[in-house]
């Protein structure tokens, strides 16, 4: 979940390193840190807090040095203080590191070394530099030492490292945490993100699991933990830094909050053999699975959803974090559709691993190129959205959403399809335009603990979606539900002036819908509507244009994301970094 970066070239590495950070923020924003080697020294730099607060503090760009590592955290092993901030060092200070990931032995670990090393932090993270440390004192070999002490780890661990006596080179360690290497000119890069340095090259080799990178200012040498050496080619990745930037906007979230009536359109622009080989194995009367995380999973219910109802197809979706129950009903006649904006979703990951060697087919649906899901997949369909920053899902959600419908409509051969799915842009940026009419709306969430989102049928997991979009935003207790369940437990809690909001498009749910609304305004609810017609029940009605009826969810999701961002933002919150959030969760 943390941001890892190293960079070895003919600059400076400390400015550079402060950047790539910065870009990175949006994986850890708790504390971070540098480590250089100048003259010999090795140079440590770190603290608490978001990465211009510490600057401020400490000038991280006025630390010299060609060869760096940086880290900004988000905190899993131990509290956030600077004695827990990466960078981590040997003994001896003569090895730094910075690591993404889990280390699930370091507590046998640390027992071991703790009666020959000094432990300065609660981490998991230091048990691998004394170890790299005690290693690499009787092997005096970077790479063989790596090898090693992979060995010695058990978990989940993507590693940079620099050794004050070898200046000249820089190393990382992948093991099912993430690691790319940015290939410049007369410089070179390894971090765990490409958007860490897109603002320097464009051109990477992506890391397999269980390899070993030595990267000097001209050269990349890989070699998988048997000791082989393995030749990988430079892949072009089409971001620029326009991409991660927020342009006239004041902050990402909006941004790309904004940009969705054009994301849409991308994700819908498919290799049409491509898609047509997916929907084909699709089609081909095997099990079918469905599995996301987060926003991801809400996808994967209106999946479920769809193929059910449309294209007459059985279907089951589960959080990936549940997968245990899920693979023993898998094998060579199933088919699993991981769903994932970043791919490198640590449960999800760890539930294709436990699939793949029985003969299931993976067909994924991803955004980020060269991601572990996209090269674990069989077949695969890219969101072509471009970076997403802002922590909460919002453009890849939609351009997951996209995807589903042009499945759906494929598999349905559905009359006008092509015309429902030319018409989505135009449909989203009528919606985008109604955030002036919300103030009213949002002055009711700021004053409010508690909100309900109530859906029927395929606007359940619309209302599932809401809801975590309030809590990751504004901080507010909010509760997603199916409408029919409200009078099994949720009615209880309704009191006087508790917001409820309900998604109530004119379909086949409309009245039913209504029918709850009146249930909870009785009991004092205060209720907002999101639909295509006024209603008499509602206090506040937001007005959604009229569409065809499998449209609606990307739809009605758009002033849901909008509320969840201003009401943020009135509660003084920083939509793009929510306390205690990442954006990518690549530990379990």
């Amino acid at each position: 979940m943390c941001g890892i970066i190293g960079y070895i070239g003919n600059n400076n590495a400390s400015p550079i390193l402060l950047q790539s950070l910065k870009r990175m923020e949006y994986r850890g924003y708790d504390s971070a840190g540098i480590a250089t080697i100048n003259d010999n020294e090795l140079i440590v730099r770190k603290d608490i807090g978001r990465i211009d607060q510490i600057n401020e503090k400490i000038k991280f760009d006025a630390v010299k040095g060609k060869i760096g590592i940086a880290h900004t955290r988000w905190a899993t092993h131990g509290t956030v203080t600077i004695e827990n901030s990466h960078p981590h060092v040997s003994c001896n200070e003569e090895i730094a590191l910075v690591h993404n990931g889990i280390i699930d032995n370091y507590m046998q670990l640390r027992e071991e070394l703790s009666t020959k090393h000094n432990f300065k932090s609660e981490t998991d993270t230091e048990i691998i530099a004394h170890l790299i440390e005690e290693e690499y004192a009787k092997r005096k070999e970077p790479i063989e030492t790596l090898k090693y002490v992979s060995d010695k780890l058990t978990g989940s661990f993507a590693l940079v490292v620099i050794f004050k006596d070898h200046v000249n080179e820089i190393y990382g360690v992948r093991k099912y945490a993430p690691l790319i290497i940015g290939k410049g000119k007369k410089e070179n890069f390894i971090a765990s993100d490409i958007v860490s340095f897109i603002d320097y090259t464009d051109n990477v080799i992506f890391l397999e699991d269980k390899e070993i990178a030595k990267v000097t200012i001209n050269s990349v040498k890989i070699i998988n933990f048997d000791g082989k050496e393995i030749r990988r080619g430079v892949t072009h990745v089409a971001w620029e830094a326009a991409d991660v930037s927020k342009e006239e906007f004041s902050h990402h979230t909006i941004k790309e909050i904004h940009e969705q009536n054009s994301t849409v359109n991308m994700a819908l622009k498919q290799d049409k053999v491509g898609f047509n080989n997916f929907i084909k194995e699709l089609t081909s009367g095997k099990n079918i699975f469905i599995t996301g995380s987060g926003s991801s999973y809400h996808i994967a219910l209106i999946f479920r959803n769809m193929l059910t109802r449309f294209a007459k197809i059985s279907a089951q979706a589960f959080l990936s974090s549940e997968a245990e129950e899920y693979s023993e009903l898998m094998d060579d006649n199933s088919i699993l559709i991981p769903i994932s904006q970043s791919g490198e979703t640590a449960d999800l990951l760890e539930a294709i691993r436990k699939v793949k060697n029985k003969g299931v087919k993976i067909l994924s649906i991803y955004n980020t190129v060269g991601s572990s899901l996209s090269r674990m997949s069989d077949l695969s369909m890219n969101l072509n959205c471009g970076p997403e920053i802002g922590v909460a899902a919002t453009k890849s959600f939609t351009a997951q959403l996209a995807i589903v419908y042009k499945i759906i409509f494929n598999l349905c051969q559905m009359e006008n399809g092509d015309k429902k799915l030319e018409g989505l842009s135009s449909n989203i940026k009528e919606v985008l335009d109604i955030k002036k009419s919300l103030h009213q709306i949002i002055e009711v969430l700021n004053e409010s603990n508690d909100v309900y989102f109530l859906g029927r049928s395929i606007h359940h997991p619309i209302a599932l979606e809401g809801a975590l979009k309030l809590k990751e935003l504004a901080y507010i207790h909010a509760e997603g539900m199916a409408a029919g369940e409200l009078k099994h437990g949720t009615l209880a809690l309704v009191e006087e002036g508790t917001p409820a909001i309900i998604i109530n498009p004119m379909d086949e749910t409309y009245r039913d819908t209504i029918s709850n609304a009146i249930e909870m305004k009785s009991r004092g609810a205060k209720i907002i509507g999101i639909s295509s017609t006024n209603n008499e029940v509602y206090d506040y009605w937001i007005k959604i244009p009229e569409v065809d009826n499998s449209i609606y969810p990307i739809i009605e999701i758009i002033p849901l994301q909008l509320l969840a961002y201003f009401t943020a933002i009135r509660r003084k919150n920083n939509p793009d970094y929510p306390r205690n959030l990442a954006k990518s969760v690549t530990v379990k």
